[in-house]
């Protein structure tokens, strides 16, 4: 299981390789810098939603592992 704190590391890891400040890279990811700062440290509240939008800015994504039910295809 992923922890906040390996989230926020690798995060870092991406900003790093990607040459970015924090900073830059809030902006680039349509957060706050505050945000990122937060994530990068491991911060065990911060939103999903913004979270997914830093990842995928990072060019990472979050995967489910497990036996998942199939998806209710009824509306």
């Amino acid at each position: 299981m992923l922890t906040p704190t390996e989230i926020g590391a690798a995060v870092r890891r991406a900003r790093k390789a990607m040459g970015l400040r924090q900073d830059e890279f809030a902006a680039a990811a349509g957060v706050g810098l505050r945000f990122v700062v937060e994530l990068e440290r491991g911060k065990p509240t911060v939103q999903l939603g913004l979270t997914l939008a830093v990842l995928a800015a990072a060019g990472l994504d979050l995967q489910l592992k497990g036996d998942l039910p199939a998806p209710d295809t009824a509306s």
